[in-house]
């Protein structure tokens, strides 16, 4: 989802910030004691967001591991956060509205999001013990990095024709199933030089 501009009097306690967002009318991060509204999704990212979703919650039916997108935060110190999609592989209760194990966090990229995901929530994402992956995805351009702790958070780039492997939930996907229904010229391209 885009981050928003911070509200007006936008600097709160972590207390405060926990107290009242149950009852906001709009999600809201708190990154370094500011509080930024949820924008709503594209088109393109909530196609993206939704394949993800979908991919990584069958291939893992049957197991521990949990899939979420956008509705469950991830607590990053005192910052809060909604990454688009997660899996979680801790045992988490009916209650919970926190993953403090995630696996791995997707983020779906957007003007308004591109730079608080590639430095901000990268920092803090990949010193959380139990992440073992961090993908970021382009909306508007075909392109997927995977930045791994096995690999020491290096960046692997993957485009159309290749596979992605997501090591941490034992599951290899083609670039083109996670642009499934997206309409940017990459895919757009791609899918019409195909043979029928």
């Amino acid at each position: 989802m885009a981050l928003d501009k911070p509200y007006e009097n936008d600097y709160l306690s972590e207390e405060e910030y926990l107290a009242t967002e149950p009852a906001a009318e709009l999600k809201r991060e708190y990154i370094d004691g500011r509080v930024y509204a949820m924008a709503g999704a594209g088109y393109n990212h909530s196609c993206i967001a939704a394949n993800i979703l979908r991919k990584f919650g069958n291939h893992l039916e049957g197991t521990p591991c949990a899939t979420f997108m956008a509705d469950i935060k991830v607590k990053l110190g005192k910052d809060y956060v909604y990454p688009d999609v997660l899996v979680d592989c801790s045992k988490m209760r009916g209650d919970d509205v926190f993953s403090n194990a995630p696996v791995i966090i997707v983020e779906v990229l957007s003007r308004s999001t591109r730079k608080t995901d590639t430095t901000t929530k990268l920092i803090r994402y990949i010193n959380l013990p139990s992440l073992q992956e961090y993908v970021l995805i382009e909306p508007d351009i075909v392109s997927v990095q995977v930045l791994r702790r096995s690999n020491n958070w290096l960046s692997e780039y993957f485009f159309l024709g290749d596979e992605v492997s997501f090591e941490s939930i034992g599951l290899t996907l083609p670039v083109e199933d996670i642009y499934d229904r997206v309409d940017n010229p990459d895919i757009n391209e791609y899918k019409a030089a195909k043979p029928i």
